[in-house]
């Protein structure tokens, strides 16, 4: 028997290392020449975003334990997140868990009884919106300075969608997740993805007999009798003997391409990230947040600066040279702020801008119907989009990567 895995962005790797471990043989099929699909590390090492996970992710982080990687991955801001409004030049560390603003130096501007009561109606179940959803911007029009200060931050990171047209309830999920002791612990990867979630996650696989498949673009699924007969590469076909399943761990375009008839997001949200060159011998990684600006978030490491543009509708177009110029005095003035130490020149450094342009689906107001995990009887789907209930992070592909390796290992009635 062997289960082919198309696609080796963390949903495929996740659900390769789950039947790879069940002693499936396994094999990944990946179109483009690496892993790691949007969460992917570039060719020079590098990340194309500011990827960050929390310590309510903890289906991301149980699969960097089980690869051997969770210790490339640091607090860098165990003091509260350091954020810079660029209005007024505020800076302050503010805490993401709820108990945290408890101290008033570490409140979210905007922080107050009302504004507070607010996040509460979201998070809990049962006292926020009797089952209506609407728009995290109406939610929070009461609260305009919370809003700005906090909740529109949180809700491009985790929902990338602007807050005129986000799910409020979607938000209050991860407000609910925040609140467990160290789920608001802010982790990144020390290096990058490339060797602290990639290429451990590749070597683990390996070691357990799976084997990787790059140029491998699925051209098409040949069915017969409710299954997947064959799988269409182009110049090859691999037929399936009848014991053969598949995992489908593509982004919803390809998917629907492949499977027309399963619901799937059509609208997607774009994300920007700028990286520039700044090497240092040593230093320690850094994040921030920024208000007022372009930028939103600003990850510093001793190869160079990341720097983040969420829900980046109106900034995606942006050529690179315009993109760092526009962002470059936004990282100094951070970098001013919290005393960053190193060389920060004044003058742009050289800089590249990475474009997702479908990063995450658009998490609206409105159903989020879910595809059958099990749409052919020998195939499941994997993809953070096939969680619609959950923000489209890497936590979610994790776990869509083990449903779908479970639903083969324990084939039940399809759905």
């Amino acid at each position: 028997m062997t289960v082919h895995v198309i696609g080796a962005g963390v949903a495929g790797l996740a659900a390769a290392l789950t039947l790879a471990r069940a002693g499936r043989r396994v094999v990944v099929h990946e179109a483009s020449p690496g892993a790691g699909g949007r969460a992917r590390a570039l060719p020079d090492g590098t990340d194309n975003g500011t990827h960050a996970l929390l310590g309510a992710n903890r289906a991301a982080l149980a699969f960097l334990r089980d690869i051997g990687a969770l210790e490339g991955w640091v607090e860098p801001e165990p003091a509260g997140l350091p954020v810079l409004d660029l209005a007024n030049h505020a800076a302050r560390r503010v805490a993401l868990a709820p108990l945290g603003w408890l101290r008033a130096a570490m409140r979210p501007a905007g922080m107050d009884a009302g504004g507070f009561l607010a996040l509460m109606r979201l998070a809990l179940p049962g006292l926020g919106l009797g089952g209506r959803d609407r728009s995290v911007e109406q939610a929070f029009a009461r609260h305009p300075v919370l809003l700005r200060a906090l909740v529109e931050p949180l809700t491009v990171a985790a929902l990338n969608t602007p807050v005129a047209e986000a799910s409020a309830s979607l938000l209050g999920l991860v407000l609910r997740r925040l609140g467990a002791p160290g789920a608001a612990r802010l982790l990144v990867a020390r290096r990058g993805l490339g060797p602290d979630l990639v290429a451990p996650a590749l070597a683990t696989i390996g070691a357990h007999g799976g084997a990787m498949r790059f140029g491998s673009r699925l051209r098409g699924l040949l069915r017969a009798d409710g299954r997947v007969a064959a799988l269409d590469f182009g110049e090859t076909a691999q037929r399936l003997a009848a014991d053969d399943q598949v995992v489908l761990a593509l982004p919803p375009w390809e998917a629907l391409r492949l499977l027309p008839d399963i619901p799937a997001p059509t609208t997607h949200a774009p994300i920007l990230n700028v990286h520039f060159a700044r090497e240092e011998e040593a230093g320690d990684v850094r994040f921030i947040g920024l208000l007022g600006g372009l930028a939103q978030w600003v990850l510093v490491r001793p190869s160079g600066v990341s720097v983040t543009v969420s829900a980046a509708d109106d900034a995606v177009g942006l050529s690179d040279a315009e993109a760092a110029e526009r962002i470059w005095p936004e990282v100094l003035a951070a970098a001013m702020a919290f005393r960053l130490p190193g060389e920060w020149p004044i003058r742009t450094p050289p800089a590249r801008a990475v474009r997702e342009k479908r990063a995450t689906p658009r998490h609206g107001v409105g159903p989020r119907p879910a595809p059958p995990r099990r749409p052919l009887a020998n195939l499941a789907l994997a993809g953070d989009w096939t969680f619609p209930s959950l923000p489209a992070t890497i936590d979610a592909a994790v776990q869509s990567g083990e449903a779908a390796a479970l639903a083969l290992l324990h084939p039940g009635p399809r759905a």
